[in-house]
């Protein structure tokens, strides 16, 4: 049986995955309102413009580990007799698959520098609700690829 890792993170899947999850990130900083999503807003077109690609050269050296993190979700999944789409499974546990992928955003900032690190913990305590909100679509694009 071959492990979620396998399936999408073959060289042909990879590149699109990471287009896929950056455009689901630009849909979602799109959807934000209010001060809170206009100070999102602003800050995601100014690293857009200052440094292009990096989101995507975030989203490519993370991949591998958030993949990691999914995996004992697709596992049950399989176990269970693939019952709906991997993404509804997801959906329907976003907030333990926000906490999956945020263990790596996590981990990634205790070895980061100071100053990004103390930028993240500012960010931190809302990200959650931000990851659930989501995992809707990063399921249905991962489902594109199952």
């Amino acid at each position: 049986m071959a492990t979620l890792q396998d399936t999408l993170l073959t060289p042909t899947n990879r590149p699109k995955l990471v287009r896929d999850c950056s455009g689901l990130i630009d849909e979602e900083v799109g959807k934000k309102g209010g001060l809170a999503g206009l100070a999102i807003k602003g800050a995601f077109a100014t690293v857009k413009a200052v440094k292009p690609g990096f989101i995507d050269g975030v989203i490519s050296t993370l991949l591998d580990e958030w993949v990691g993190k999914l995996e004992g979700h697709f596992t049950r999944w399989e176990e269970g007799g693939k019952i709906g789409t991997f993404g509804a499974t997801c959906t329907r546990d976003a907030t333990g698959v926000a906490e999956k992928l945020l263990e790596v955003t996590d981990a990634r900032a205790r070895k980061a520098d100071p100053k990004i690190a103390s930028l993240y913990g500012k960010l931190r305590p809302n990200a959650k609700d931000h990851v659930v909100t989501a995992v809707p679509g990063l399921g249905r694009i991962i489902d594109k690829y199952l």
